[in-house]
């Protein structure tokens, strides 16, 4: 899947959820730059054990399809018993609106 916005900004929004590790930011984020998303705003919980995140993400220079890009991170967070959702804002902006 690919999207075009022609001369705009590109933006998704990846949310973590799973058991508090140390090197969860890291590791989401060291993916990101991997491929050149640019990480914009991280806002993350502690809630007991329980690790929350949500970043909000610029990819519009992403040097792999977006759908690679999220599998990766997916794939990525099982290895550490986390699920990770990324989705595109045009999708995040359409489930939103009223």
């Amino acid at each position: 899947m690919h999207f075009d916005r022609e001369g705009g900004t590109m933006r998704a929004v990846v949310a973590v959820i799973g058991k508090d590790t140390v090197g969860i930011l890291a590791k989401v984020s060291g993916i990101c730059a991997e491929y050149k998303a640019n990480v914009m705003d991280v806002t993350q919980t502690i809630m007991q054990d329980l690790f929350a995140m949500t970043m909000l993400i610029e990819i519009s220079e992403l040097t792999i399809d977006y759908i690679d890009f999220a599998e990766k991170l997916k794939n990525t967070g099982a290895e550490m018993n986390l699920q990770v959702h990324v989705m595109h804002e045009d999708i995040f902006n359409s489930m939103h609106k009223i």
